[in-house]
């Protein structure tokens, strides 16, 4: 009755804006470029501003004109920057950026770091350049260049391999880069800081012959997968050591967001099935358990009681995950449930109540995040439906009006008032500009990296492009060429994660079973085409279910015991689905309902479109 309630009020709710859709004058393809030429001018300010005014600090104060490093001091902000300048097509700036980093950069400094941020913003950034200067196809190749972003890259990812070292495999949430973990270091981590990794490490690992940085952060996938509840769930916090969760809520926004976008996106970027398989079951517990049409609410990871009815900005990549699911029709819905929030106050506040319509209290901010903008443009590639080119010209509005200052775009720290902070995060020009001037470039006749390109490209959680090239994608095939089929002989068995102790002391590398079972080429939602494949997927022998393929098993929870026995309830775990991966024109196709299912339906009536995105 809550959830049907609640559904009652958002409806009333959304009636207030639907007359906007309605009267809403379409942008013209003039417009459009128009707008793709001011988002461009709005990325070259907020840049310029940071180059003269904060360089080489990490971030920019734009209301003082001045710098701050707010993560390791190491030019965080030009990191982040790179690939946009890339995607820009601006040589010089990209050229000019990438040998002062390669000249200057260094990480033996005695700075504790986070895990999560330094991955997705400097590993990603650096990854993402390095693969845009080194390669001829890309039109960007730097003839000086020598690799040397690809060697940063690997001395930071070694400098954090320390925080992998835990009984669970889940790593630490800081280390210091130059001393490793601290003896004092919280045991404390977030579900999307232990599970966000996947994607820059395993580029990693396949560009330095080093199976080391993928096999950790595989090994930390699983380890947070083995202690889901008994409805599939995870929870936001958990201690690294016991495998205890700290913080039972389970959502799909802060904590845990990029957890959900990491297991499809290492699914389309390398084409492991163990990734797709945990995403299965991960995305359809969400949808039965945190889905209230058309909004998303958190919920007790053991009992599915509502614990949490607000919209959290970071949900707001929901919607895009989903075009790259083929999950259309619901992405849609709620991607104007979400609109609505940022129609009524002209940003997203960090938190919407859904029982009182609201702002929450003590959430009412906008950090220049980019999730909406993200959802928008991945929702117009999908369905070409001209609302989402009339609510990016609505966010550049907001933008340009609310929150431009002097020297590049503030934080609005009240949505309600407009209020300005003097901060300005690196992920501004790394992903919120990006993806509002790839939606307009979509639409006047893209001529851009990421759709005419030589590769298709997945895009990280903070919004860097990582290609699946040959190198990357076909790595240490099995039955890898197309048409391939699997010889049973050429698997090997992998050990159950129920044989592993919970309160195992082996370090990572010694703990890990990696599996290289792939699916022929690297499928992905833009260019799957229908094959014969005889009822069996490439790659993978038939005869054994997924988990006892990947030895995946549920762990036992290890909570104290006094937690609350209102935790232990009767209903069901939700059923696996199996997972249509495709984009297209039409919004009709959706997930499978045949539980028996373990493979990849490909679609043959639906327009093939291009490649998918980080959070």
């Amino acid at each position: 009755m809550k959830a049907l309630n609640l559904v009652v009020q958002f409806l009333l709710f959304l009636l207030l804006f639907s007359l906007h859709k309605a009267v809403a004058e379409g942008v013209t393809p003039k417009e459009a470029k128009q707008l793709r030429d001011e988002v461009r001018e709005m990325f070259y300010h907020a840049f310029d501003g940071y180059m003269e005014h904060a360089f080489p600090l990490d971030e920019l104060r734009p209301l003082s004109c001045e710098g701050e490093d707010t993560l390791g001091g190491y030019a965080l902000t030009l990191i982040d920057s790179l690939d946009t300048l890339a995607l820009l097509g601006d040589r010089e700036r990209f050229t000019t950026s990438v040998e002062w980093i390669g000249k200057n950069l260094r990480f033996d400094i005695n700075k504790t770091v986070s895990i999560f941020e330094t991955t997705i913003r400097v590993l990603g950034g650096l990854l993402s350049a390095h693969l845009i200067a080194s390669d001829y196809a890309t039109g960007m190749r730097i003839p000086s260049y020598d690799n040397q972003l690809l060697d940063l890259a690997e001395d930071l990812a070694r400098r954090l391999l320390p925080a992998f070292d835990t009984p669970t495999g889940i790593p630490f949430g800081s280390v210091n880069l130059k001393h490793g973990v601290d003896e004092h270091e919280s045991k404390i981590t977030s579900t999307a800081g232990g599970g966000t990794l996947t994607l820059e490490f395993g580029v990693l690992s396949r560009l330095t012959n080093d199976p080391i940085f993928e096999q950790v952060t595989k090994n930390a996938v699983r380890g947070l997968w083995a202690r889901r509840s008994k409805l599939n769930l995870v929870g936001a916090h958990i201690n690294v050591f016991t495998g205890e969760w700290t913080q039972k809520d389970a959502g799909i926004g802060t904590s845990i967001d990029s957890f959900y976008e990491y297991l499809l996106k290492a699914y389309l970027l390398f084409g492991d099935e163990e990734y797709l398989f945990i995403f299965q079951e991960a995305y359809s517990a969400a949808m039965h358990y945190l889905y209230n049409d058309p909004w998303y609410v958190e919920v007790n990871m053991d009992s599915a009681a509502i614990v949490w009815p607000l919209f959290n900005s970071l949900q707001a990549f929901w919607p895009g995950l989903q075009v790259l699911a083929g999950d259309i029709d619901p992405a849609i819905q709620t991607h104007t449930a979400f609109f609505s929030v940022w129609k009524r106050y002209g940003f997203t506040p960090e938190g919407f109540n859904l029982a009182t319509l609201s702002v929450q209290h003590g959430q009412k901010s906008y950090p220049l995040r980019p999730e909406l903008i993200e959802s928008t443009y991945w929702l117009y590639k999908a369905t070409r439906d001209p609302r989402y080119l009339d609510a990016g010209r609505d966010m550049v509005a907001s933008l340009q009006y609310g929150a431009r200052c002097p020297c590049g775009y503030c934080h609005i720290s009240d949505v309600e008032f407009h209020k300005r902070e003097d901060h300005m995060e690196s992920f501004f020009l790394a992903e919120t500009v990006k993806y509002l001037w790839l939606l307009f470039d979509l639409a006047v006749g893209p001529d851009n990296l990421v759709e005419n390109g030589p590769y298709k490209y997945i895009f990280n959680t903070e919004g860097h492009l990582l290609p699946a090239t040959p190198q990357i994608s076909l790595l240490r095939e099995h039955c890898s060429y197309f048409g391939a089929y699997c010889n049973r002989g050429d698997f090997k068995e992998e050990p159950h994660a129920s044989d592993k102790s919970a309160d195992s002391h082996e370090t990572n590398g010694g703990r890990v079973s990696e599996v290289w079972n792939r699916t022929g080429f690297p499928l992905d939602s833009s260019y799957l085409e229908a094959s014969p494949v005889s009822g069996l997927i490439k790659g993978l022998c038939p005869g054994l279910t997924h988990g006892q393929k990947y030895g995946i098993s549920y762990l036992a929870s290890v909570d104290t015991p006094h937690e609350d026995n209102s935790a232990k309830q009767t209903d069901t775990p939700v059923q696996s689905h199996a997972l249509v991966v495709v984009s297209g024109q039409s919004t009709n196709q959706s997930l499978s309902g045949d539980s028996n299912n373990d493979n990849v339906e490909e679609s043959t009536d639906r327009e093939s479109e291009s490649d998918p995105s980080q959070s």
